[in-house]
């Protein structure tokens, strides 16, 4: 047997089962991470760091925005870091141009978590509501 036969394992004529898509497990860690989140993104509110905090949902190493939790310390699938849409306009991730209509789209961080999911295929900002505790 050669190598491209052990990579390309054969499923004998049988569907390859399908992989639970990442935002299952990102749901699950997003309901541990509830209240932390929460409390970051009012820091950031009443510290007048901006009225707009932004968190980055990733499994791989990004460099934007701080980190607040690590999915290796933590034993979660997800790492979160905390940003806001000042750094995304600055970094170009929002194009200024295009802030104005990002703001109309911006549900309130009171209720909701704004994240920026990142995963290998592309990257999308995501609304998911506060568990209300």
């Amino acid at each position: 047997m050669d190598a491209e036969e052990l990579l390309n394992e054969k499923t004998g004529g049988k569907e390859e089962p399908k992989k639970d898509s990442p935002l299952v497990s990102l749901e699950r860690d997003l309901k541990f991470f509830n209240e932390s989140i929460r409390e970051v993104a009012v820091e950031i509110m009443v510290e007048g760091l901006s009225s707009h905090p932004i968190f980055i949902a990733h499994q791989h190493e990004i460099k934007l925005g701080e980190v607040i939790l690590d999915r290796i310390e933590l034993n979660t699938a997800w790492s979160i870091h905390a940003s806001t849409i000042e750094e995304f306009t600055e970094r170009g991730i929002i194009k200024t141009e295009l802030k104005e209509r990002f703001l109309t789209t911006y549900k309130n961080p009171n209720d909701f978590m704004c994240l920026f999911v990142v995963v290998p295929e592309g990257a999308n900002f995501v609304y998911y509501p506060y568990v209300k505790s």
